[in-house]
């Protein structure tokens, strides 16, 4: 009798997907254009001086200047992984924020989503979620199986924006990294394509206009919709 051995479910008809390219991305409440200085740096800029914070967990900033701001804009839009996006606040009208596709690996369907920085105006908006949904619908619609999210371990905010998101923790890399000089352990968050159905149904319910009163004020959060996706919860942030 010829033996059998479990290796892996075979994947059939598997394609790799393409890799994040020149389109924007456009909701009701936020647009993502391919970060380009010469369009987005001064404005960016200017959001981003009401707060050195934001700056804590990345591995550059904060920035003395609008024109080392401009230059570091123009170096990392030149290249491919990460792919940077700037984010428009619709409601407001301006550029307000950046994040990127990164480790974008076709072959294996795995995308990472990082180098998030929201100025304060964006933070906690509905377009601010938007954004991260764009993102994240981009990549599963377009063939990526999994859709990753790290961060340093002591970020509670991206910690806990993570699993609002209705990603599902997968646990600390320890040591992972040396990041301005300082030990980094990072948190590992993902979603799997077999998730997207739900997680859409739950972005969607969530960014209807309907779920907001006439003041902006949430009727449903968004972690409530995501909780029933989510295989694991992120044990520092329980109680």
């Amino acid at each position: 009798m010829r033996e059998t051995r479990d290796i892996g479910a075979r994947i059939p008809g598997w394609t790799a997907p393409p890799r994040p390219g020149a389109a924007s991305l456009r909701g009701h409440y936020a647009e993502l254009q391919p970060l380009r200085a010469e369009t987005h740096a001064a404005e960016l800029f200017k959001a981003n001086i009401a707060s050195d914070a934001i700056w804590d967990f990345l591995p550059y900033g904060p920035f003395a200047s609008a024109s080392s701001y401009h230059r570091w804009v123009r170096e990392v839009s030149a290249g491919d992984d990460p792919f940077f996006y700037a984010i428009r606040n619709r409601e407001s009208g301006h550029w307000e924020g950046v994040a990127s596709y990164l480790r974008i690996s076709p072959e294996a369907g795995s995308i990472e989503v990082g180098h998030i920085n929201f100025a304060p105006a964006l933070q906690r908006s509905r377009a601010a979620t938007e954004a991260m949904f764009l993102m994240m619908q981009w990549a599963f619609e377009a063939g990526y199986r999994r859709y990753e999210w790290k961060c340093d371990a002591r970020n509670l905010p991206s910690r806990r924006a993570a699993g609002r998101l209705g990603l599902s923790y997968e646990g600390i890399f320890r040591q992972a990294a040396v990041v301005k000089g300082r030990n980094r352990d990072t948190a590992w968050f993902a979603a799997i394509d077999g998730e997207w159905p739900a997680l859409k149904e739950a972005f969607t319910a969530w960014l209807s206009p309907s779920n907001f009163d006439a003041e902006g004020r949430q009727k449903e959060r968004l972690g409530d919709l995501t909780r029933l996706v989510r295989v694991a919860e992120d044990p520092a942030l329980r109680g």
